[in-house]
């Protein structure tokens, strides 16, 4: 730390000075670096004798010198943050960037990437803007979700490319024939984080929790009682059968932390360092699974890539893995398009709008091609054609005489795609008479009911996992979109619907039926998806097992990159 402290003096200094030579006395060198004459005097020493600068003093007090840098801070930065990455001290690479964060793009740049770091595999990820709280119950960013899930475990969990849950923190689980009662048994020898052991009476704390917790409270509706028969056996009795109680435990509102310090979980990687301009996982020594290749991953956080058009920043959904030197030389890896996707949504609880007139809306959306000539580069997003695959969307008609309503009120929130939706679609109802008044919420999940009573049309996205049957009951569910947009006989229904289709022991049965629901909210024009996102990971060849996520990030528990080779 003391170099880093003396480069900040440097810094100072060249400031100030610049490359030309200057005539000091220590006086002003030391009102300078704001220190003792003699202290002055030691540093100018050190400096000289690491090359930063030259100092040709002359005899006598108060006589100048002649002084001049002769190195840009920007060099020795970007020379000492590869001393320190090299030896795998973050810590010291951090205070280096808070040195100067206005240049953190060109110092790490070199650095980022997957590479070899004091003997351990490192993948560093630039990303473009600062990180929200990664709290499984508060978060909605996909980025967020992403981390949470590897930092969390759950009784059970989704894998990459199953819809259906695997053990997790437990081994196996048991259903009673009536459906009434869960048994989950629990692994042993289970450990936090930090080492402790992790114990069936502190997931039970935890569940209890999440109980009463608005977030995580729909999804364990069903729960009559949780209790503990064994040291490693988690019961849940319920008071209706639930099938997708297996789903609802390996969701993100569900998951694990430790009753008295909700940072720590039990995942493959724990979160080690979390500050703005990085957060570093590290592997978990005592994870109960397979454990991963990598040994530790950082977010570095670098809003100037983003602004300057970077090619690893170029959109959330797209991302490159590598060096700054490397990026030319990377290719798309994995592409997919998304499950989720961003929707329309008709508040008919308002009444401004009919549901006649809403299928009138949305057969001008899809007869005006609004959606596939929308001013979006890169092939980021693709039209929907289905909610689901196999959910095909309809295709609305409307009597020609049927005028919309003289004004229109829309809501809308991220992602920024959907600020082109609202200009378009506000031109293409002003041509059908109906003016469009546009609001925008800056966060990523609607607050309120409340706040949603006040618009008829809602724009939003909506992420889906691995389990996109049982995301879309959730959805339904968790949301605070239904309850505001639903008239009162329509939300009594579908809670109905809801608790009917989660009794059907067999999957495949609960399947198809959230299906005939949703295509009757898309036919009756409630909800309609717009877009899907076309998700890509590129990376140059020495960096392996890159798998994309429902979510559109890459497995971190896969990926893998070679040793140097020496």
């Amino acid at each position: 730390m003391r170099l880093i402290h003396r480069l900040g003096q440097y810094q100072r200094l060249y400031q100030q000075l610049g490359s030309e030579p200057v005539l000091m006395t220590m006086a002003q060198l030391a009102a300078l670096f704001y220190c003792s004459e003699r202290h002055a005097r030691t540093l100018v020493q050190q400096m000289q004798h690491q090359g930063w600068l030259s100092w040709h003093s002359q005899a006598g007090r108060g006589k100048r010198a002649s002084l001049q840098c002769l190195k840009m801070p920007d060099e020795l930065r970007s020379a000492l943050l590869q001393r320190l990455l090299q030896q795998g001290d973050h810590q010291g690479a951090l205070a280096l960037v808070r040195l100067d964060p206005q240049h953190l793009q060109e110092v790490l740049s070199p650095h980022l990437g997957g590479q070899w770091q004091a003997d351990s595999p490192t993948l560093r990820i630039p990303y473009y803007r600062r990180l929200e709280s990664l709290d499984p119950l508060s978060l909605t960013g996909r980025a967020e979700q992403h981390l949470v899930s590897t930092l969390h475990a759950g009784l059970t969990r989704f894998t990459t490319g199953n819809r259906l849950p695997q053990p997790d923190l437990a081994h196996h689980w048991q259903i009673s024939p009536d459906g009434l009662r869960w048994q989950f048994f629990l692994r042993s020898q289970l450990r936090w984080h930090n080492g402790e052991p992790l114990s069936g009476q502190q997931l039970l704390q935890t569940l209890e929790k999440l109980r009463s917790h608005p977030r995580s409270m729909p999804s364990l509706a069903s729960v009559a009682a949780i209790a503990l028969p064994h040291a490693l056996c988690i019961q849940f009795d319920l008071h209706t059968p639930d099938y997708w109680l297996a789903h609802r435990l390996a969701d993100l509102p569900c998951l694990m932390t430790h009753p008295e310090n909700a940072t720590l979980g039990a995942g493959a990687f724990k979160l080690t360092l979390n500050e703005p301009h990085l957060v570093r996982l590290e592997q978990h020594p005592y994870y109960h699974l397979q454990h991963p290749y990598l040994e530790s991953i950082e977010y570095w956080i670098t809003p100037a890539l983003a602004a300057g058009g970077d090619a690893s920043c170029q959109h959330p959904v797209r991302i490159t893995i590598g060096q700054q030197e490397e990026l030319p030389f990377a290719r798309p890896v994995q592409r997919s398009m998304s499950l989720g996707w961003c929707y329309l949504a008709l508040n008919l609880r308002r009444g401004t709008l009919s549901q006649a007139q809403g299928k009138k809306l949305l057969m001008l959306i899809q007869r005006s091609g609004l959606l596939a000539n929308l001013p979006i580069p890169n092939g980021v997003i693709t039209p929907s054609q289905e909610m689901l695959p196999g959910w095909a969307i309809p295709q609305h008609s409307a009597a020609k005489n049927l005028a919309l309503p003289p004004k229109l009120t829309l809501l809308y929130r991220p992602p920024v795609e959907l600020m082109t939706v609202t200009q378009a679609l506000k031109a293409l109802l002003a041509e059908h008479g109906c003016e469009l008044e546009i609001r925008y919420f800056s966060g990523k999940r609607w607050q309120s009911a409340e706040q949603i009573a006040e618009a008829d049309l809602l724009l939003a996205d909506n992420l889906i996992g691995e389990a996109p049957e049982a995301t879309l009951e959730s959805w339904l569910r968790q949301d605070a979109l239904w309850q505001a947009i639903l008239p009162p006989s329509a939300a009594r229904q579908q809670t109905h619907r809801l608790r009917q289709i989660q009794q059907y022991p067999d999957e495949s049965r609960r399947f198809a039926a959230m299906q005939s629901y949703y295509q009757q909210l898309m036919e009756t024009a409630i909800i309609t998806p717009l877009f899907n996102y076309q998700y890509q990971v590129s990376a140059p060849p020495r960096i392996h097992g890159v798998t994309l996520t429902a979510h559109g990030w890459f497995d971190f528990c896969q990926a893998w990159l070679p040793p140097p080779v020496a």
